[in-house]
């Protein structure tokens, strides 16, 4: 989708739902935010996992130039000690040895992912460790381009949803697995636009990380 069928989907999106119509009128159109599919950008997520993106983003750009490449064969030829030195933890690293594996050895086939349903790529992806049900909806929504995930784990969209509401307690779980149903099924362009918002808010924007895999 480019700009300008994107910027048209979301103002008719919008048109659809009050909430999601003032979040555009306040902050405007949120940039398409997206990755490419593949064994880098899954990395990089891992990497997000209960950290700011800017010290997730600096970690990957450590872990790369130590690499060479963000390709399963050069991740695992790395040691755990190189990778505390980049700012990996011991379980996050352990995490990434078994993702890299895993493609590796073919029992995980990411090109294959494009070609499944929702809940089996979710299903695929959660069945290693370290990625759970944030990690692959992320994957989802920004390296497959699927329009209705709502990733009720997230805490920006849970602040969000609070802010734009005006509700008296931040909605998680079920609160919010229940208020993203009005927004279906574009609830991963209503996400995209209370991210915008909660970020707009604070002065903050996405972090751009180069996620080609090398040499």
């Amino acid at each position: 989708m480019d700009h300008a069928r994107w910027e048209q989907h979301v103002h008719e999106v919008a048109t659809l739902h009050p909430h999601l119509a003032a979040e555009l009128d306040e902050h405007g159109v949120p940039e398409r935010w997206s990755r490419p599919p593949g064994f880098p950008s899954l990395v990089l997520l891992i990497l997000e996992q209960q950290v700011s993106l800017a010290s997730a983003a600096a970690a990957y750009a450590r872990v790369r130039a130590r690499a060479g490449a963000m390709t399963p064969t050069a991740l695992l030829a790395t040691t755990p000690e190189q990778l505390r030195e980049d700012g990996v933890s011991r379980q996050k690293d352990r995490y990434l040895r078994a993702l890299a594996t895993a493609v590796e050895s073919g029992e995980l086939d990411l090109e294959a992912l494009a070609t499944l349903p929702d809940d089996e790529v979710a299903a695929r992806l959660t069945a290693l460790p370290g990625i759970g049900r944030w990690t692959a909806e992320a994957y989802l929504l920004a390296c497959l381009d699927r329009p209705d995930v709502w990733p009720i784990g997230d805490r920006a969209l849970q602040v969000a949803v609070g802010e734009r509401l005006g509700l008296a307690e931040v909605p998680v779980g079920a609160a919010l697995e229940e208020l993203g149903e009005q927004w279906r099924p574009h609830r991963s362009t209503a996400a995209r636009l209370l991210w915008h918002g909660y970020l707009t808010r604070r002065g903050r924007r996405e972090t751009d990380v180069d996620l080609r895999p090398g040499d």
